[in-house]
């Protein structure tokens, strides 16, 4: 097939929104599945959550890969997960599609997740349509959506559709360009009657059509000229400038009700007519050899091969790579060369998934997405046909904010436990496992309680094993919060030849506190600590970072500037100037009044109006700020920072207080100073930990 002809695209949005559904429609539509299925209830159970996780709780977790057909275009479609604490699914997804389509709740509008998703689009550039759903529901108002997106998410947003009534009374769409109005019929929705625009609209859609033509006017000066003299713009031109307009990150709106069968073959038409092929995309490469040096990598079945694994999935047949190929063509039983390892591996399998049923085929050439067994890699390699060819960039892996300690009820269960354990760090970098030198306990940590609840649940159904979880923990951090002068001599004597160093300089706060914010500037002069001890000393100071003297915690946002020292002819030494760094760090930096840094989680609550007074209270007792409360149709939405110390089992808290119909999102927002009676009591726990051991 042409390559003009195929898209990439992802659906993704805030949790609820009806992403799924709306996925069930388009396989339904396309004719890939004979029966739709619901997210939630009986029956099997929607195509793309296939987990038996996915079933029961009515959520996506994974993200799902399938391919489709629809009008002549073959269109590769991935459904990705809404809940935060699976963020990492909707980055490696979003990293190597072409298009998107944004799905937004006709009531909720633009939620937080809605931004989180926003932000992700824009980190890799990606073109998009939205799709208000749910137009039945009560309270639907598609007009302020559209509003929000432009304020919330300063996206140039219009719509391209008028609404045919709307809650219960919701019959269809009139297309604005070319003023037709869509209702859907029979029992699936399959039918698309296509008629007149009503009367009572006619004024309406005449206005909201002008209103899209001055946004799409913006970016082509010829359509711009033909609306200030009033002329009739050509129907050709329209879509033409509608396409250019989403490529340079316009985003048009459609409306439906993918649960009411209504409007979803239209969204199709628009995927085929303005989001990018594998064309439109300008990739980049980078040369192993020279990272400054670019590639550009085209879509060309017979160029070399590059291609970018971005998912794994180990199950009872192995791993399974899910694998987008930007460059050249694959061959089954081929062999290629991962570009991190410089290993050259097999590809003994290439399968075309659908869910989590597989297809095989033969190859597959540049703008495919495909999945490929009996390799091994990890999240993000590249793969190319020669070493050193290029490398692609990886995506972006939010750090961990959580921790638990985790335990086999069984002593026999540690090898199966661990076998699971490796598989799901293997399969999601945000998934981290290590064990605790001192108490040799496994810790686990991820994105959020939800997050490793799920896969404790996992371990327990798939393999079959019962865990002990202890009490979370936070990933606190140390940092200093003024300024000291050191001066620290390390000597030793003890027959043979010594050791000696001597280091001056200074210990100060930055204002960054990521997690590898530390700075070493070296200003010695005139040769008093020779060159080849520097690297000896930067490496001293780095090695404490990971457990600072206040309670063990890493260390961030520290600048050391060394000016000055002195050295022995004999007795100096790499090591010796090392064992001096740690020393003095150790004595110096409890001097800079350090401070504990706990991380603040953004949260979104909605709960119904009445409850709003003791949810905020009960946000206020848990040391969050408010920055936010709207009431929307009966709604109350909250957004407020909390400590993430304070947000262990909030869901039960929060389902009791609201009679089971509040709900929530939260993400890691910053790191804030920890004030100081929660500091002391912290700080106190950590020694009393180690007095017991």
């Amino acid at each position: 097939m042409k390559l003009e002809k195929v898209r990439n695209i992802g659906i993704s949005a805030h949790i609820d929104s009806g992403k799924t559904t709306l996925s069930e429609r388009i396989l339904f539509y396309a004719g890939r599945i004979h029966k739709i299925e619901d997210v939630r209830g009986g029956g099997d159970g929607a195509t793309m959550d296939h987990m038996e996780l996915e079933k029961e709780r009515g959520i996506t977790i994974t993200s799902a890969a399938t391919s489709l057909e629809w009008k002549g275009y073959k269109i590769n479609l991935i459904d990705t997960p809404g809940h935060v604490d699976f963020t990492v699914e909707v980055e490696r997804s979003l990293r190597v599609l072409d298009g998107a389509v944004l799905v937004l709740c006709s009531v909720g509008g633009v939620q937080s997740q809605s931004i989180t998703v926003d932000r992700q689009m824009k980190r890799y550039q990606i073109p998009r349509v939205a799709f208000i759903n749910k137009m039945d529901r009560t309270g639907a108002n598609p007009f302020r959506v559209v509003q929000q997106l432009r304020d919330k998410l300063g996206a140039e947003a219009f719509l391209m559709q008028y609404p045919i009534g709307a809650e219960d009374k919701f019959q269809g769409v009139v297309d604005l360009i070319e003023m037709k109005s869509y209702r859907f019929s029979g029992d699936e929705g399959q039918n698309v009657d296509v008629g007149e625009v009503p009367a009572e609209l006619m004024d309406k859609c005449v206005a909201e059509r002008a209103h899209m033509l001055e946004h799409l006017s913006m970016y082509n000066d010829e359509m711009m000229e033909l609306l200030l003299s009033e002329e009739e713009v050509p129907l050709e031109m329209i879509y033409k400038v509608t396409r250019d307009a989403v490529l340079a990150g316009a985003t048009p709106v459609y409306l439906g009700s993918a649960f009411k069968n209504k409007g979803v073959q239209p969204l199709l038409d628009a995927v085929n007519r303005y989001l990018p092929c594998p064309l439109d995309r300008e990739i980049r490469g980078t040369d192993p050899k020279d990272e400054t040096k670019k590639i550009e990598l085209k879509p060309d079945p017979d160029a070399p091969f590059v291609g970018m694994a971005f998912k794994i999935v180990d199950d009872e047949f192995g791993q399974l790579t899910f694998m987008r190929i930007y460059q050249g063509t694959i061959e089954k039983a081929g062999s290629y060369i991962n570009q991190r390892t410089g290993r050259k591996e097999r590809f003994s399998q290439i399968v075309r998934m659908h869910s989590d049923k597989r297809e095989k085929i033969e190859s597959a050439s540049a703008g495919d997405i495909v999945a490929v067994t009996g390799i091994d890699s990890a999240s993000g390699d590249t793969y190319a046909a020669e070493r050193d060819q290029c490398t692609l960039e990886s995506m972006f892996v939010p750090d961990p904010v959580i921790k638990i300690a985790v335990s086999p009820k069984n002593r026999g269960d540690g090898d199966k436990m661990s076998k699971a354990l490796q598989r799901f760090r293997k399969e999601d970098p945000t998934f981290r496992v290590m064990t605790d030198e001192e108490t040799n306990e496994i810790l686990i940590s991820g994105m959020g309680e939800l997050h490793l609840e799920v896969y404790i649940e996992r371990i327990r159904r798939e393999y079959d094993v019962e865990i002990e979880v202890g009490a979370p923990k936070v990933s606190y951090r140390e940092s200093p919060t003024r300024l000291v002068e050191f001066n620290y001599k390390h000597k030793k004597q003890t027959g043979g030849s010594g050791q000696y160093a001597h280091i001056v300089g200074k210990l100060s706060p930055l204002d960054s506190i990521s997690e590898d914010s530390f700075e070493f500037e070296d200003h010695v002069v005139g040769g008093r600590i020779p060159k080849q001890y520097i690297p000896a000393i930067e490496k001293g100071f780095r090695d404490i970072l990971g457990k600072g003297p206040l309670a063990e915690y890493p260390v961030v946002g520290t600048k050391i500037d060394l000016d000055d020292g002195s050295f022995h002819e004999v007795d100096s030494s790499e090591k010796a100037f090392y064992t001096a760094a740690q020393g003095c760090f150790r004595e110096y930096f409890k001097q800079a009044a350090p401070k504990l840094l706990e991380p603040i989680m953004k949260i979104e609550i909605e709960c119904p109006e009445d409850f709003q007074g003791t949810v905020v209270g009960d946000v206020i007792r848990r040391r969050g700020i408010m920055n936010s409360n709207d009431i929307v149709e009966g709604v109350s939405i909250i957004i407020a920072e909390i400590p993430l110390a304070e947000t262990f089992g909030y869901s039960t808290d929060l389902r009791s207080m609201t009679q089971g119909q509040g709900t929530f999102t939260m993400e890691l927002a910053t790191y804030r100073e920890t004030p100081s009676n929660v500091q002391d009591e912290i700080v106190e726990m950590k020694r009393r930990e180690k007095e017991g051991k």
